[in-house]
């Protein structure tokens, strides 16, 4: 299945959020000093959260199965944590939600080890980036499964949401020891640990030098008691060792650009070892590729891979593609499985060989797939096999059943004929804006990063409409309702046919902008519309962050103005009672602009503000005219009642980052408050019925999910009930404990 066009890949935009992140939270150790004086005690409520269902939607970059326990597997994702397979209610169970703001870059997961003669123990490599403003790694290990966790952090980067992240397992349990684990990083070489991860130390004999901007250990494999490291970084691509001291290039490896980088590698108890190789790290870019057998006891090496990239596609092109996905058969030495990667006309496909790769056929060629639980990837017309294949695993008790993933789920198979995902509880989505309607069917509706958005007309399973379409999004920037209208929906996203669209049936069908400005394709940023739906204010802002002129509609999208007098990239924000009024936060300034004139003008309001950052985020009270909330990050919570003329801090909160509304409190006036604040030095979930003035804790430490500064919104319908946008665990949603009453209510 194809992504539609955009000027980045699909981590391009997750990418730059989790970066958006990261650099937020620098300054919070600044924050953490005012802590003392914001001793303000908030209450706690002990909320049931659960997914809202979609299914999958981001990168499987890894799949691993026990050896030895039947129905005991986990995975990993590039931004969304790892989880474990549970055959009894055929689901994954999230296993690192309790990693919270100051871990948001431990929830990328680039290596999972399991030990095979201890099915309890596992082991998890963490770390999403290793650029210079990020964290340093970290290593869980667990003895019950990942029910809990001990935690080393390390004094190295790692890099699950980088080039080489569907490669590995960069994890390894010694095979002659299973109190040894080794790491092979990607800039800093191989690590080992003699106390089962608890302390580390760097392998200095082991031969090549990590680089800062190398590619560095891609796999880590055992093959009998000899261990076997690929290299992504020079002309030597493999080395191995046999007594877990000495290092050494293995002999005979295959060389050229189809064997620049190895991907994975994976022993048979035939002897041998197989190997799959690419001309790049991945999951973009590579066009030549090759697989490969080592015979362990000869040193023979033995080509086998299936098809030689080169060829010409159905439609004439050149069949660029790599070898990435690799998996033998523990029940039948001489079974193997590899994946195409990359290969886009003629679409990935897994081959399988039963004679030791003499012979191979495709699997894509006979494949149905049902993608009826998760209609999505049908992505507007047919569901594909699948792309950025990585992760291939065979079911060590089962040889018809195999699993692989790709950029938005996990594909299963009992017969090697029928597929369907096997996706069940894993979310993985980055979440960019979140709508809860006070009518209709639906009572969410969401923009998301890579997989457009949706109409949820239910919340415990993927959408039956599949993504919002007419146009499909990549990414979807912008997504607003008109408060007294609420049929009137619009939406801005990154698309290969136009950029923005409304809806007047509350989000279940679209009609693209007739016209758009010229400069949307490539800036297609946050959008919002009046509350009666007359006019719609466009902000254009690049993925780079270059901005450009607001834009106006009063047409449905047919025609553009600039104004001139809006601050350029600033999120524009609509009066939910007044039709006429807009505001717009200047950040480089700390000036709020108000519209009275639906839009066409602006003048400056409230100066003074907190400045000099670009994710301030002003969000207006449902059914009030000109009462808005102010979240400034490490600055404070501020509030104006008086259309942002002026603004008073909240006192309390430090810190505040996202804040929506929600159902009124059994006699209270007023909307619930949701909002992500700080207190102390914990960044948590918050409520509070009685205007700020008390805040209630309503997210646990089992759940937090790393950054969730981005967006969220109660529900109009049904008062407690909240709706959290996280960078990577989906879309999350709470409920208070239901009373009494409500038990009997919904008995």
């Amino acid at each position: 299945m194809d992504l539609p066009a955009q000027p980045f890949t699909r981590r391009g935009v997750l990418s730059g959020t989790a970066a958006t992140a990261a650099l937020a939270a620098l300054p919070f150790a600044q924050g953490r000093a005012q802590a003392a004086d914001n001793t303000a005690a908030a209450a706690a409520q002990t909320y049931r959260w659960r997914n809202v269902a979609i299914g999958g939607t981001g990168f499987v970059t890894g799949v691993v199965f026990h050896p030895r326990e039947r129905g005991l597997a986990y995975a990993r994702t590039d931004i969304g944590g790892a989880y474990r397979w549970d055959e009894r209610t055929a689901r994954w169970i999230p296993l690192i939600d309790q990693l919270g703001w100051d871990d948001w870059n431990l929830l990328g997961v680039e290596a999972i080890a399991i030990d095979p003669a201890h099915p309890g123990r596992v082991y998890l490599a963490l770390g999403t980036y290793s650029q210079s403003w990020a964290t340093n790694g970290a290593i869980l290990r667990s003895d019950d499964r990942g029910a809990g966790w001990t935690r080393t952090d390390l004094t190295v980067k790692l890099g699950a949401n980088e080039d080489g992240r569907g490669a590995g397992e960069r994890l390894l349990v010694d095979p002659r020891d299973a109190d040894t684990l080794w790491l092979g990083t990607r800039h800093d070489g191989l690590w080992k640990s003699a106390d089962r991860g608890a302390t580390w130390a760097q392998a200095t004999a082991f031969p090549p030098t990590g680089t800062a901007s190398g590619q560095g250990i891609t796999f880590l494999a055992a093959a009998g008691r000899a261990i076997y490291a690929g290299w992504g970084d020079g002309d030597t691509a493999l080395y191995r060792t046999k007594d877990g001291t000495a290092w050494e290039a293995v002999p005979g490896q295959p060389t050229g650009t189809a064997a620049k980088v190895p991907q994975h590698a994976v022993y048979s108890e035939d002897g041998h070892l197989y190997v799959t190789y690419a001309n790049a790290p991945g999951p973009n870019n590579q066009s030549d590729g090759s697989v490969h057998k080592l015979n362990t006891a000869t040193g023979t090496w033995t080509e086998v891979t299936p098809v030689k990239p080169g060829g010409t596609t159905s439609d004439g092109s050149a069949d660029t593609f790599g070898y990435a996905g690799l998996s033998v058969d523990a029940r039948k030495p001489g079974t193997v499985v590899v994946s195409t990667n990359n290969r886009w006309a003629d679409v990935d496909t897994l081959f399988r060989s039963t004679d030791g790769g003499r012979s191979w056929k495709s699997l894509k060629d006979t494949a149905v797939l049902d993608v009826s639980e998760t209609p999505y990837l049908k992505w507007g017309a047919e569901a594909k096999f699948g792309w950025w294949i990585q992760a291939v695993a065979i079911d060590p008790f089962d040889s018809q059943h195999i699993v692989y993933g790709t950029g938005a789920t996990l594909y299963g198979t009992r017969d090697l004929k029928h597929w369907a995902p096997q996706i069940r509880g894993l979310e993985e989505t980055a979440v960019t804006k979140l709508l809860s309607p006070p009518t209709g069917t639906a009572h969410l509706l969401s923009a998301l990063g890579d997989i457009g958005g949706f109409y949820h007309d239910t919340l415990n399973a993927s959408p039956a409409a599949g993504m919002s379409a007419n146009p499909i999004f990549g990414s979807t920037t912008g997504l607003d309702q008109a408060a007294l209208k609420p049929s009137y929906v619009v939406r801005t996203g990154w698309s290969s046919a136009k950029n923005g669209a409304y809806s007047t049936d509350g989000g279940q069908t679209w009609t693209p902008f007739a016209a758009q400005p010229d400069i949307a394709s490539n800036a297609p940023g946050p959008v919002a519309v009046s509350a009666d739906s007359s006019a719609i204010l466009w902000s254009l802002v690049h993925w780079d962050g270059t901005t450009y002129p607001t834009q106006r509609s009063t047409d449905n999208g047919a025609g553009w103005a600039e104004v001139t007098t809006a601050p350029k990239g600033a999120p524009p924000v609509a009066d939910p009672a007044d039709p006429t009024r807009f505001y717009a936060y200047d950040t480089t300034t700390g000036t709020v602009y108000i519209s009275t004139d639906s839009g066409a003008t602006f003048t400056a309001g409230a100066t003074g503000l907190p400045s000099g950052d670009t994710q301030f985020k002003i969000a207006a009270a449902p059914g009030r005219n000109g009462d808005l909330w102010l979240c400034a990050k490490w600055n404070g919570l501020y509030r104006s009642t008086d259309g942002g003329k002026s603004f008073t801090k909240v006192s309390g909160p430090w810190a505040s980052y996202t804040l929506g509304f929600g159902k009124a409190a059994p006699g209270a006036a007023y909307p619930a408050v949701f909002a992500v604040l700080a207190f102390d030095t914990t960044t948590c979930v918050f409520r509070s019925d009685d205007e700020g003035a008390t805040w209630t804790r309503i997210n646990d430490d089992a759940h937090q999910w790393g950054w969730i500064g981005q967006t969220i919104t109660g529900d109009p319908r049904v008062h407690g009930r909240v709706y959290l946008g996280t960078n990577g665990r989906g879309i999350q949603y709470g409920d208070p404990p239901m009373s009494a009453e409500d038990r009997r209510t919904h008995a």
